[in-house]
């Protein structure tokens, strides 16, 4: 078979190569960071009938196989060479994609990232950015003791088992790395939260951006990507996975006006999130977070679950759910749990409340699906100045007319159509020591509700899956029988999380973000460290091959 006319420009060295925009990805040469001259000619015999992976309307062809329910997906042969060969492949640029191309660009390796939205968005961004770590430099700056054993053991205690408790070690052991890791090398911005700590955590240990959001977060990662020459291909999503024998090889990408890309990469991460904007996948595999509105990232639509099963991936814990009990019915925006921390109350439409609302965010979402709506959180003008002044995405609430404001029970009652009798009840309970409320509340935070008083229209909501792909210690997508697919590496909402096996009551602040972010820095540390390893190996192929005469 004769080598192909693009890759024997590349045997005098990398000095000739042109750079050539291919589907966004400009600035990356093909090849791009290669520093083998002969790899490509090795790259091009070992590819040379591979074969990709898909999901069906893909153009596939040939033996057909069924995966998941209402999914099939194909396997044909690719007849052409690659547009592009990189190291690592990064399939989402959200924060668990945008840390693992900054972890394997540190180690080495070439890295480029396609994304099918048009922007950098994901759940990262719809966060508080909160990051969970135990026994980091901010705490110990602050006085504050931790372990990643203690952390492990507060996630365990609020998770209970499931399938994937090596990963709630192994992330507490990574966090204070983690954290400190973001702040030195990719340049993020991180405070220790030292004003609240949501439940779950037995001390302070949330590290978050000064504004509190995930957006923040997200643009920091981003120029440190774009610091380090990092190519994302924003609006091109991957259609295919590329394998040879069982081996994810590369991806097949869609680009503009038609155009096809064909990335060759030693390894691929899949940080695609979760599949909490797949209703189908919703229905089969999490049917409890059926009824709740799905407060999410749109483009969370279960792409690496398809994919890793057409290839024997075991899953895990994958009717687990981060729900949460504070969408505010007419914004959209996600009311964050401080105001429920600092004394505030969740009642129905009948004026009475439905649960201890110190359970945290995600558990009272359950109750609230298990309950009749209209839901309403009420809390204090002293509240909403407090949490405001330090959480300015919730001022916004207030901003865009969201809250109904009210100098007494009676016009609050009136405003948001519930029984006056049964509010007085509901507001008179933060009152008491916590011995005889109803429903086991001990917290109280400020105290007593007293007037004036404000009330946000609620809903439960859906806002990540938290089951997905098996994966190990190093971020390795495993079979079934226990033994990783060569090549292919998963993290955040892609991977199985650590948040219980189902339901949402199971879900401790940040585990989100520890799962993408910490996952995020194994899989590429690993990512990076297997194609330097099948470098040394095809180096020494063609240098055997040489030897022998069979490359001439």
């Amino acid at each position: 078979m004769p080598i192909p006319d693009s890759t024997v420009n590349t045997i005098g060295g990398g000095s000739d190569i042109e750079t050539t925009p291919i589907n966004g990805f400009s600035g990356i040469s093909s090849p791009h960071n290669l520093n083998i001259s002969l790899l490509l000619i090795v790259i091009y015999h070992v590819f040379s009938d591979i074969s990709p992976l898909g999901i069906d309307g893909c153009n596939s062809r040939f033996h057909s196989v069924d995966t998941l329910e209402g999914c099939s997906v194909t396997f044909r042969e690719l007849t052409t060479d690659f547009d592009l060969e990189v190291d690592v492949l990064i399939v989402g640029a959200g924060g668990c994609g945008l840390v693992a191309a900054i972890a394997a660009d540190a180690a080495g390796a070439s890295v480029a990232i396609a994304e099918k939205q048009s922007c950098l968005s994901g759940n990262t961004a719809l966060s508080s950015g909160s990051i969970p770590a135990a026994g980091s430099r901010l705490q110990r700056a602050a006085g504050i003791e931790d372990s990643p054993e203690r952390f492990a053991k507060d996630i365990l205690q609020v998770s209970g088992p499931h399938d994937a408790e090596h990963l709630t070690n192994c992330l507490a052991q990574l966090s204070a790395e983690l954290v400190e890791w973001l702040i030195d090398d990719a340049h993020v911005s991180l405070t220790l939260v030292t004003s609240y700590r949501h439940v779950g955590h037995s001390v302070a240990r949330l590290h978050s951006p000064p504004s509190r959001t995930g957006q923040e977060l997200l643009r920091d990662l981003e120029a440190e990507a774009g610091r380090r020459g990092i190519p994302i291909a924003l609006g091109q999503p991957v259609r295919e996975l590329i394998v040879r024998g069982g081996v994810v090889c590369g991806a097949i990408v869609d680009g503009d006006r038609g155009s096809v890309s064909r990335i060759g990469a030693r390894a691929v991460i899949l940080a695609t999130n979760g599949f909490g904007a797949a209703p189908d996948l919703i229905a089969k595999y999490c049917p409890t977070a059926q009824a709740a509105a799905y407060g999410g990232a749109p483009g969370s639509t279960g792409e690496a679950l398809i994919w890793g099963a057409a290839l024997g991936a075991a899953t895990g814990n994958l009717e687990a759910f981060q729900g949460h009990a504070g969408l505010a019915l007419r914004s959209g925006a996600l009311m964050t749990w401080t105001v429920a921390e600092r004394g505030g109350i969740v009642i129905n439409g009948g004026g009475q409340r439905i649960g201890d609302e110190t359970c945290g965010y995600s558990a009272l979402a359950s109750t609230e699906l298990a309950h009749e709506g209209p839901f309403y959180m009420v809390y204090s003008a002293q509240i909403e100045a407090d949490v405001a002044a330090g959480q300015p995405e919730f001022a916004q609430v207030a901003e865009i007319g969201d809250v109904f404001c009210a100098d007494d029970a009676a016009s609050l009652a009136k405003q948001i159509g519930v029984p006056e009798a049964a509010l007085r009840d509901a507001l008179a309970q933060s009152a008491d020591d916590g011995a005889n409320d109803p429903h086991g509340r001990r917290a109280w935070g400020f105290g007593p509700l007293k007037a004036p008083y404000r009330a946000t229209e609620v809903h439960p909501a859906l806002f990540h899956t938290q089951g997905g792909l098996a994966v190990d210690t190093r971020a390795r997508v495993l079979r079934k029988d226990g033994e990783p697919i060569r090549g292919l590496y998963a993290g955040g909402g892609a991977a199985t999380g650590i948040s219980g096996r189902r339901g949402s009551d199971g879900y401790v602040s940040g585990n989100g973000l520890l799962s993408a972010l910490g996952l995020g820095l194994i899989a590429g540390r690993e990512a990076a460290r297997h194609a330097a390893e099948q470098s040394v190996a095809l180096r020494t192929k063609v240098n055997h091959d040489i030897q022998q005469g069979e490359m001439t």
